[in-house]
């Protein structure tokens, strides 16, 4: 695997990173990471059929979870190689299957990005957690829940009324240069808030990560009840029992299925 770092920051946890993917996985393409200065650069990924090159702050390339960070993305970068499904598959496709002729309020179709991105996660940590010590990523996910529960907003935010999707929606949202993650109230919406807390505890026992009793529990419980219209235990099935190698077929089926559960207000399992 060959990889080079730019910029001002250290290499080391990349080419820890590097050494420990290597061990079970590789690369085919080189990888370039550019550390920039401005810590409100984005940490992204992008490809081509020669290289794969991941931008990074150097708040992000300091922190604790740097050698972490890089493994995620490494595996985010191998999935695509590979052309595995959730790395292929059309987000966009999937949801205008999902939500076609559907009344869905702007900030639900924002939402169903982020979960679109979820399950490309869960996908990405399922070849790395094996690897590495995984406690970093814990303590990341309870400090972010911790932080997004305390944010939650004093009345609901609001975002004006539900509008008919059509695709020029879908793509246009895709177009956008905001990513999915980026915050769009004041304070943390309940209910992406309650789906995040979903996707962490589904991730984390997916792994056997965390044991009964552990504080992320009671965060995600709390979560829920800022939002019960979403499905906490429903969302987070989803999330745990993801087929480990899905064809093309069963990933869109997954994603429509979370799509449609999320702008149902969770009213059907996410199965």
């Amino acid at each position: 695997m060959e990889l080079r770092v730019h910029g001002p920051g250290p290499s080391d946890p990349f080419l820890g990173a590097r050494d420990l993917f290597e061990t079970e996985r590789d690369l085919e393409r080189p990888v370039t990471v550019q550390i920039r200065a401005d810590p409100d650069e984005r940490t992204r990924v992008s490809h081509d059929e020669e290289s794969h090159l991941l931008v990074i702050s150097r708040q992000a390339a300091t922190s604790a979870m740097a050698r972490e960070l890089a493994l995620h993305e490494f595996a985010h970068m191998h999935h695509y190689e590979s052309d595995h499904p959730s790395h292929t598959q059309s987000t966009e496709e999937a949801i205008y299957l999902a939500l076609a002729g559907r009344s869905v309020e702007r900030r639900k179709l924002v939402h169903v990005y982020q979960i679109a991105n979820h399950m490309k996660d869960v996908y990405a940590d399922d070849l790395w957690t094996e690897l590495a010590p995984a406690d970093k990523l814990v303590a990341f996910f309870e400090a972010s829940l911790a932080a997004a529960v305390a944010d939650r907003p004093g009345t609901p935010p609001v975002w004006g009324s539900a509008t008919r999707t059509t695709r020029g929606d879908i793509e246009a949202k895709a177009a956008d240069d905001a990513d999915s993650t980026a915050r769009l109230t004041p304070a943390a919406d309940p209910e992406i808030t309650a789906v995040n807390a979903a996707f962490a505890l589904g991730l984390v026992e997916r792994h056997g990560l965390i044991e009964d009793g552990h504080r992320l529990y009671d965060l995600a419980h709390a979560a829920a009840a800022d939002a019960p219209e979403v499905g906490l235990e429903q969302f987070k099935r989803h999330f745990r029992t993801l087929v480990e190698d899905p064809d093309e077929s069963e990933y869109r089926k997954a994603l429509v299925d979370v799509t449609r559960a999320y702008a149902d207000d969770g009213e059907q399992a996410a199965d």
